[in-house]
């Protein structure tokens, strides 16, 4: 019986010693974590955007074309750009009626006066172009693809070099303003004119859901009921 007992704790000892070896990962002086993220951070870095537009006078204004081209870069600086957008026409006579013209547009569509930067630069190459120009910022991670290890090696219990980077690189091209991985923004102020109702019909004991449509509506589904 003695003989037995000790056969016992020598398996009870080895069966503890191998289920911590596959719950631990061995020490083989890899820094791999087992969170994606840490081993693929995403970087936030400040990235000067800018476009150049021909011009010759405020009453000719801009080609169609131009147009278009700038539209889509104010719209972009509005939903992406940080701090000022600058403009900056050749200097000369004419460089007073470009800047007015392209900060009155800019207004118009919805930069604050404060936020629009305005100066001259010298014609370089006869390039009477007027620049346009923001600072936003552009999210990125490390390139995916380091294959060092074999995937088939499994005894060390250790993450894979590529372990979280394709999902890296998808959050960081769909975020919509690279900024929120810095710093969240602000809350909006609140609705006070639907707190009012809200605050209203409850003092009043009426309900204070908003009312539903007919498409909005929920039915259960009686499929496979007796």
């Amino acid at each position: 019986m003695p003989k037995m007992l000790h056969i016992m704790r020598y398996v009870s000892i080895a069966a503890v010693v191998l289920a911590g070896s596959c719950a631990a990962p061995m020490n083989d002086g890899s820094t791999l974590s087992g969170d994606g993220a840490a081993n693929h951070p995403i970087m936030v870095a400040p990235r000067y955007a800018s476009i150049k537009l021909p011009f010759s006078a405020p009453a000719a204004g801009l080609m169609p074309d131009d147009t278009a081209r700038f539209d889509a870069f104010v719209a972009e600086y509005l939903q992406h750009g940080n701090g000022s957008i600058s403009v900056s026409a050749p200097s000369g006579p004419a460089s007073t009626g470009a800047i007015a013209y392209f900060a009155e547009r800019l207004f118009a569509m919805g930069v604050p006066r404060d936020r629009i930067m305005v100066g001259t630069h010298d014609v370089t190459g006869g390039d009477n172009s007027v620049e346009i120009g923001y600072v936003g910022y552009v999210a990125s991670s490390d390139p995916c693809g380091d294959w060092s290890k074999s995937l088939g090696d499994t005894s060390g219990n250790v993450t894979s070099p590529n372990f979280g980077c394709a999902v890296q690189h998808n959050i960081a091209a769909m975020v919509s303003d690279p900024r929120d991985l810095v710093q969240p923004q602000p809350l909006a102020a609140g609705d006070t004119e639907r707190r009012t109702t809200v605050i209203g019909n409850y003092d009043k004991g009426k309900i204070t859901a908003s009312d539903k449509s007919q498409d909005q509506s929920v039915k259960i589904s009686t499929v496979g009921n007796p």
